[in-house]
């Protein structure tokens, strides 16, 4: 059992915004390590488990000693992207036990033609042009994802925009990605662009850019604040999951973190314990009508949505977030991967992947009501009104054997399956309010017309 920490000083977090993502894994409960009652109010939290030794647990044992415990946050960042021996930064960014989502739909595709998978990806693209649609059909509009990964999310969003090239033949499209690792932007631009890139000058904002297969400008940067301002639509897909987060515990005495220290019966293991007095991410990050007895609060990602919802405000867009949540009903999803398999995330720091689930309430809540939100839905909801089955539908017409259409069931349940990816990936939506409220400006002539549904988070009528 975990004691409260009484011996030194905490050094409070420092605020940044940053973290990478990937991949669709099998994630069941949610409090897959913390034992039953950690967050009942009990006082207690996950009790020490072993560690064997490694880079990031030598570095991470000399600063608990000489600093003191450190946040989940603080201890996040150091086991997934520590410079040297991070999780990531080891692996450029994606790991090595497991592909994106993007990826293993490619993979659920490969005995089927790309053009005939069932795609999250490509739907998503049309959810973006549905949009640009309603919103009468902008001169110009910039595509901005974050953390890309390899860039295959891209690649078939391109795809999307190159099969309705008529479409948008008068209107201007240009792609901005927001990678910070060079290995990834690497293996982007081969995707996308053959690897005809050129690097930029210091003193630019993108550090990269070129032109992808399909003809479209691509730009890379550090970070959202250097994306050029203007009419945008911006994607978060299985990004958010993985910044670091900061835990809380109600206790008798109120609301205490939970922080990483020393073992003392084990000087080369970690332990959790809890905070001997509220802390400033206590004082800052609960909300006063919170009722769950344990908290995780993601700051970075209330300051991307801030970030994302000024934007917005100014220039009009929207931005779709996918990604594993709820909607502030869960309590301890704070687990590691390792092999596909569940890791203690005290183990081995920097051999496992980190993870918590996205609070879209929270998400809500920082958005400060300068934008509508819609979501968050069930990917199986999502996907049904964007028109999945009937896509099946066809796809199974219009497939003559049986090893392309057993491909299609598997692809297609992975998806939709509630005990698979249908009910643990969620989609959230954040729009201008007049998107929901009133006819765009250019389409004020015609505003006895009904306002179009937006994409996704409503049924699909066909006509």
């Amino acid at each position: 059992m975990v004691q409260p920490w009484r011996s030194r000083p905490l050094l409070a977090a420092a605020l940044g915004l940053g973290g990478r993502r990937r991949l669709p894994r099998s994630r069941g409960g949610t409090a897959a390590l913390l034992p039953p009652g950690s967050g009942s109010g009990s006082g207690t939290a996950p009790a020490a488990r072993p560690c064997s030794g490694g880079g990031v647990l030598r570095h991470l044992l000399l600063k608990l000693r000489a600093t003191g415990p450190l946040t989940v946050a603080e201890y996040m960042r150091e086991a997934l992207t520590n410079p040297g021996q991070g999780y990531y930064t080891r692996r450029g960014g994606v790991g090595r036990d497991f592909v994106t989502a993007p990826e293993a739909r490619r993979e659920a595709a490969s005995r089927s033609s790309r053009s005939r998978a069932v795609s999250v990806c490509q739907l998503v693209g049309i959810w973006y042009l549905s949009e640009w649609m309603a919103a009468g059909k902008p001169a110009a509009f910039q595509l901005v994802e974050l953390g890309p990964g390899t860039g295959a999310l891209t690649e078939d969003i391109l795809r999307v925009f190159n099969q309705l090239a008529s479409l948008l033949s008068k209107c201007d499209v240009s792609i901005h990605l927001v990678e910070v690792s060079p290995k990834l932007s690497e293996s982007q631009a081969q995707m996308l662009t053959g690897g005809k890139v050129q690097s930029n000058s210091e003193d630019e904002a993108a550090y990269m850019k070129g032109i992808s297969k399909t003809g479209i400008p691509i730009y890379w940067y550090r970070g959202i604040q250097d994306v050029p301002q203007g009419y945008s639509f911006y994607l978060a897909h299985e990004f958010l999951d993985a910044l670091p987060i900061h835990k809380f515990q109600r206790t008798e005495k109120g609301w205490r973190e939970v922080l990483v220290d020393i073992d003392p019966e084990a000087p080369d293991q970690l332990r959790f314990v809890l905070s001997p007095s509220s802390t400033p991410a206590t004082e800052n990050f609960i909300q006063p009508e919170e009722t769950r007895d344990h908290v995780e609060v993601c700051p970075e990602a209330g300051v991307l949505i801030q970030r994302l919802a000024c934007r917005i405000e100014k220039d009009g867009g929207a931005a779709l977030i996918a990604d594993y949540g709820h909607d502030g009903t869960k309590t301890d999803t704070f687990r590691g991967f390792q092999n596909h398999k569940l890791h203690d995330v005290l183990k081995a720091p920097g051999t496992a992947d980190l993870t918590a689930d996205v609070d879209f309430s929270y998400l809500r809540k920082m958005a400060q009501g300068k934008i509508a939100t819609l979501g968050p839905i069930k990917q199986r909801e999502f996907l049904k009104n964007m028109g999945v089955d009937l896509r099946m539908q066809v796809l199974l017409q219009n497939s003559h054997d049986s090893a392309t259409r057993e491909q299609l069931l598997h692809s297609y349940d992975m998806l939709m399956n509630p005990k698979k990816m249908g009910d643990r990936f969620h989609f959230f939506a954040l729009l201008p309010h007049y998107r929901l409220t009133q006819p765009h400006k250019e389409h004020h002539l015609q505003s006895k017309s009904p306002l179009p549904p937006v994409a996704g988070f409503g049924e699909l009528l066909l006509k």
